[in-house]
Formats: structure tokens, C-alpha cells, sequence
């Protein structure tokens, strides 16, 4: 049997999972991350985008998160996002209209407000579509 962690995927509204994990993979703000146990204490920033548990016996769960923080220590790994969900749950039909209104509002940018704004909404829209390519490859 692998080694394990606890982890804590927690966003404002929920705790989406509690469990022990062999590998948790995430897109911190230097580059993309693979916690294991036994990791180096660690508080990182994350991106918006897919986070992968391999949870105790294999078995894989892909989450999106808008963002967030990881922290990393001895004996649990916690994960704080404004929001997290599960990929199976994420509408692909509301991303890809999200990022088509985004794409639409920077070609069409006023003013440096909303320009920040609509690059926001895209990168969120992408990662979430990013989520749901990494759900279709699993399977």
C-alpha cells in the first residue's frame, strides 16, 4: 500500500473532500505542483485550474478551483479556494459561454477596469474547461 496524507480541499461555501490522498497535483502561482507525503512545508498561491487527488488505493479525483492557497505540512496538505468543484459538476455549456462573452469584452475593451475584469473571467472560464479535458482523459 502507498504512503498517505490527510488533505482538505475546503472553499467558501463547503468542505469538498477530507481524505487521504497518495499525490495531489495543482497549479500554484511558480508552476505546476505534485505533493506527496513526506513534502516539504510549503504555503503557495494557486492559479485557477484542474486539481488532481489520488486518493488511498488509486483511485483519482479531478476538482476545479478558482484559486486559492495550499499549504503543505508534515501531516496534512490543506487546500483554501473561494470556489472548488468537483469536475463532474462543472457546466461546460455555461464556461464555454463565459469564455466566448470574456473573449468578446477584450477585443471590445473601454477601459483598463474592464479589461482586467474580462481577462479574469477568461482565465477562469479556461481552467475550467481545462478541468473538464482532464475528466475526458481520465476516462
Amino acid at each position: 500500500m502507498a504512503m498517505t496524507v490527510h488533505c482538505d480541499v475546503v472553499s467558501a461555501e463547503q468542505k469538498i473532500f477530507s481524505g487521504l490522498v497518495e499525490l495531489l497535483i495543482a497549479a500554484g502561482s511558480e508552476g505546476d505542483l505534485g505533493i506527496a507525503p513526506g513534502h516539504a512545508p510549503l504555503l503557495t498561491a494557486l492559479k485557477p485550474g484542474p486539481v488532481r487527488l489520488i486518493k488511498q488505493g488509486g483511485e483519482e479525483e479531478i476538482l476545479y478551483v478558482s484559486g486559492g492557497y495550499l499549504e503543505v505540512q508534515s501531516s496534512v496538505i490543506t487546500l483554501l479556494a473561494d470556489t472548488a468543484i468537483r469536475a463532474k459538476d462543472v457546466d461546460e455549456a455555461a464556461a464555454q459561454q463565459a469564455q466566448r462573452e470574456a473573449e468578446k469584452a477584450l477585443a471590445n475593451k473601454t477601459s483598463e477596469f474592464e479589461y482586467s475584469r474580462a481577462a479574469t473571467e477568461l482565465a477562469e472560464a479556461a481552467a475550467k474547461l481545462r478541468t473538464i479535458q482532464q475528466l475526458r482523459k481520465k476516462r
